[in-house]
């Protein structure tokens, strides 16, 4: 979940605050490590340059070839565009544009910026293709399990089915031509915390493309990235997965080219209560959180489609979800169902080719820099 902001958060917002740091390091990229099975040659992170700030409460990274200092600039007026877009997407701002549609569109038809209009209409297909699994109105089932979490007890069904009336795309109408938004209801709201770091992803990769930059990798908080062109002559760039039960190790390397990636589970950012386990991905369908998966994967076009499928399809379930890549075929999947004790992880790949997965041996060096 989105956390909100710190009072220095304008500075960066506004672009004021870039730290740009710029390094010989490739700890992004994959270490040299051994694969498990067929020991085929693994590819490596080699040296790389990279600016870097904060932004949507996370680290953000351009990671480029050294070389070329033109790209240096552009690589920071594509970080640049991740700010602006939080201005406009935070609903921890009283004055973003998401903000004030939350407050107002129940009353009638609201005029959208057309690049958040087709988000939002990009949101409301993807939520049709899920069955509701991707929602992004469920920000009040969020705040009512948070709520409760800090009460010290977990919600009763009547507080989630009353919290449910408010939520669904359905109560979402959206209106391409006239370039507006209308809430069915008041309380009806929209928190894109799912998608936005995907989207704003994307729309830094159009900057950077438009600077015609074909070798990079940019990413938001780790989860989330894209990367683009080649790194070293490998087909592509080598990027770690880190195991879902021990963060700090690297349990595969997959190598990516022109497509997006995010990552999504339940196994840091979770409580228990009476000796039960409550993850806080939730199911907006049932507004109860999410069971049954450790951690997905997903690899698609654009960084918005894996963004919103990774939430999507940790929802949804193993069978769910593979059911959704046999029907869409440009997106894959690793997707790594709960052990059962004393079982090792095993992981259900799907639509990515042998060549460009990478599973870490037990005796590698999995240790993330």
């Amino acid at each position: 979940m989105t956390q909100p902001a710190d009072p220095n958060r304008r500075d960066f917002l506004t672009g004021r605050a870039i730290r740009r740091r710029i390094e010989q390091t490739g700890d992004e990229l994959a270490d040299a490590i051994v694969d498990a099975g067929e020991h085929r040659p693994v590819p490596v992170g080699h040296d790389t340059v990279r600016l870097q700030t904060r932004a949507m409460a996370c680290e953000w990274s351009v990671v480029m070839n050294p070389g070329v200092p033109r790209e240096v600039m552009a690589a920071s007026d594509a970080l640049s565009v991740v700010h602006a877009l939080e201005a406009q997407m935070t609903v921890y701002r009283d004055d973003s544009e998401l903000s004030e549609l939350n407050r107002t569109a129940h009353t009638g038809p609201q005029p959208v910026e057309p690049g958040l209009l087709s988000l939002l209409l990009a949101c409301e297909e993807l939520s049709e293709l899920t069955e509701g699994a991707f929602d992004p109105t469920s920000g009040p089932l969020i705040a009512l399990w948070r709520r409760c979490r800090d009460d010290g007890r977990i919600p009763t069904q009547e507080e989630i089915d009353a919290t449910r009336e408010m939520t669904g795309m359905q109560r979402v109408c959206l209106d391409a031509d006239a370039g507006t938004a209308r809430f069915e209801r008041d309380g009806v709201e929209l928190n894109l915390g799912a998608v936005g770091k995907g989207y704003a992803i994307d729309r830094s990769v159009e900057h950077l493309r438009g600077e015609e930059m074909e070798d990079f990798l940019l990413h938001g908080g780790y989860s989330s990235l894209y990367a683009a062109g080649d790194h070293y002559g490998q087909g592509g760039w080598p990027v770690g997965i880190r195991n879902p039960l021990f963060t700090d190790q690297r349990y595969a390397t997959l190598l990516l080219a022109d497509e997006g990636m995010s990552t999504s589970g339940s196994n840091i950012q979770y409580f228990r209560y009476e000796g039960k386990r409550y993850g806080h991905i939730l199911d907006p369908r049932t507004g109860w959180p999410a069971e049954g998966l450790l951690s997905v994967t997903v690899v698609a076009p654009t960084a918005t489609e894996a963004d919103a499928l990774s939430t999507a399809f940790y929802v949804m379930g193993l069978e769910k979800a593979l059911d959704y890549c046999d029907n869409h075929r440009s997106v894959g999947a690793i997707l790594i169902p709960l052990p059962q004790r004393g079982r090792e992880l095993q992981p259900v790949v799907r639509n990515i080719a042998e060549d460009r997965l990478f599973f870490v041996a037990a005796d590698a060096d999995t240790t993330i820099e």
